[in-house]
């Protein structure tokens, strides 16, 4: 069994949430193709940054408040052998822990989780439900909505950008090129304003 699928079974062993398991599938889709562009192409680094995506969030669904998320998670990868470098990676995505956002990997996760969720609400409220009909000027339009998608962090968007060094509409049409790459499998290709 490689690393994605192993990441994958983790993933849903703790995490039943249809939602969940596609947010994150988008905030891998966006760490694979941020890879690509930061980390040279090398296929292992985009299967890293990959994996780091993915298991991000894996235990938040049972173990969702500050004090536990990502605590919880990073005793679990460490029993079940995960590196320090991807457990460290998803500590430092969560403000609270302490853990400082040092490498790109680090760097990258936070500036693709809460934009990860923002796309896709945004998609979600388009006729056709799909990443084919969201830009990134709509998106930072939505963002000025405090009514909208509110859960999101706003500030973390931003933030997440400036420390990537992007500037945020170009992070912003990154990761939806990125997620549109799986948009089946986020069911934001349309085929859910059919079925609606």
């Amino acid at each position: 069994m490689n690393e994605r699928e192993a990441a994958w079974g983790l993933l849903t062993e703790f995490t039943q949430s249809e939602s969940l398991r596609k947010h994150a599938l988008a905030v891998e889709a966006c760490m694979r193709a941020y890879a690509r562009k930061l980390a040279a192409g090398s296929p292992e680094q985009e299967n890293l940054w990959g994996v780091v995506g993915l298991l991000h969030d894996f235990d938040y669904e049972k173990w969702p408040s500050q004090e536990e998320h990502p605590y919880k998670g990073n005793e679990i990868l460490k029993e079940r052998g995960y590196s320090d470098e991807i457990r460290r990676a998803i500590m430092s995505h969560a403000e609270y822990s302490g853990v400082p956002r040092e490498t790109p990997m680090e760097k990258t996760l936070f500036a693709c989780d809460e934009l990860a969720g923002f796309i896709t609400a945004c998609a979600l409220v388009k006729p056709g439900k799909s990443l084919s009909e969201v830009e990134a000027k709509s998106v930072r339009k939505k963002m000025r909505d405090k009514a909208f998608a509110r859960s999101v962090n706003r500030e973390d968007i931003v933030t997440g950008a400036a420390e990537l060094g992007v500037e945020l509409e170009e992070h912003i049409g990154f990761c939806i090129e990125a997620m549109k790459g799986i948009a089946e499998k986020l069911g934001l290709d349309g085929s859910g304003a059919k079925t609606a």
